[in-house]
């Protein structure tokens, strides 16, 4: 090869490390530009004390009777105690249409509770009802819950006869319980602002409720005869916070659990029904409600003219909730 040759090879071998250079250059640029963004987008959290868990409750019994306990699980499908698991068992028509304790408001004296295997049931002026939890010989039954279906394993016959009887239903009453390997239900189908892949058994909407005391004594403080959490069905009550503060809460820890708000709770004829008599009044505390916890104009399209009073959480870690737990908000 002449002297010219090797210049124009020597040229280009230059030219190819330039290019080269120039590329991985680039390369670390948008590399270190691409931490710098990550960095920046994960903002370090901070958590803000807003309040303490006062009361954990599940309502193992769609419309029964509230389990306080001291500690739950916390799942992905709601606070779980034991064999108990919050809206798991369901009373239903033959036809499998739910009945709730806006169609028999005596149902929120029923106490559903297991032991040893064994599911006991419980009411005023009824002999102690037990039977297996597990029945796997018995019929799974088609369910509509608000008009979204879902299964659930029919309790037998001794179970529908006590309920029946219970209730001084015309028609025969049904008890169903919801297992792992069913279909479960998926909010988003009848509230789009729950998100798509979020699931429940029984519950009307979310996994998880939570309520502060603040609130439920503010709305004491407008009735004749004071109210109780109880009425609300929240399953985590919160105390030392002001009333309402909940509504602003996205995102909250307690212990190892992290929960997200998805939207207040919109009330209805239920929370008319006292819980310690099944008496239902048709009236008040919702119509206190109505007059001074209505959506912002901007939300009627979702609640409409239900009043707000809780809110609707969704598991984004589960974990262990104890009464006396720190609840803190999470910003970035």
């Amino acid at each position: 090869m002449d002297r010219k040759g090797q210049k124009d090879l020597l040229a280009e071998a230059l030219t190819d490390h330039n290019k080269a250079a120039v590329l991985l250059g680039g390369a670390a640029v948008t590399l270190l530009a691409l931490g710098l963004g990550f960095r920046f987008l994960r903002r370090p959290e901070k958590l803000l004390r807003v309040g303490v868990v006062s009361q954990l409750l599940l309502h193992p019994l769609k419309s029964g009777r509230a389990v306080h306990v001291a500690l739950a699980e916390c799942l992905k499908f709601g606070l779980k105690f034991g064999e108990l698991q919050d809206r798991h068992w369901l009373v239903v028509t033959e036809d499998g249409h739910m009945v709730t304790g806006r169609q028999e408001p005596r149902l929120v004296l029923v106490s559903l509770s297991c032991q040893e295997g064994k599911v006991c049931l419980n009411g005023p002026n009824m002999e102690e009802l037990q039977f297996p939890l597990e029945q796997p010989e018995n019929r799974i039954i088609d369910c509509r819950v608000f008009s979204t279906d879902i299964q659930g394993r029919d309790c037998g016959d001794g179970a529908s006869r006590w309920l029946t009887a219970y209730l001084g239903a015309e028609k025969t009453i049904r008890l169903v319980h919801f297992e792992a390997q069913m279909k479960p239900r998926r909010p988003s189908e009848k509230e789009p602002l729950f998100p798509k892949f979020e699931q429940v058994a029984y519950p009307d909407y979310g996994p998880v409720m939570l309520l502060s005391e603040a609130s439920v004594k503010d709305l004491s403080s407008k009735l004749d005869q004071p109210v109780t959490a109880e009425r609300f069905r929240p399953n985590i009550v919160v105390s030392d916070c002001e009333a309402f503060q909940e509504d602003s809460w996205e995102e909250i820890q307690i212990g190892s659990v992290r929960l997200q708000r998805v939207m207040s709770c919109g009330r209805c004829i239920f929370t008319t029904v006292d819980p310690e008599t099944g008496i239902i009044n048709r009236k008040e505390p919702l119509e206190t409600l109505k007059s001074y916890r209505q959506c912002d104009p901007s939300e009627k399209h979702i609640y409409k003219s239900a009043p707000l009073f809780g809110q609707l959480l969704t598991v984004k870690k589960t974990g262990i909730l104890q009464v006396g737990d720190v609840v803190y908000k999470i910003s970035r």
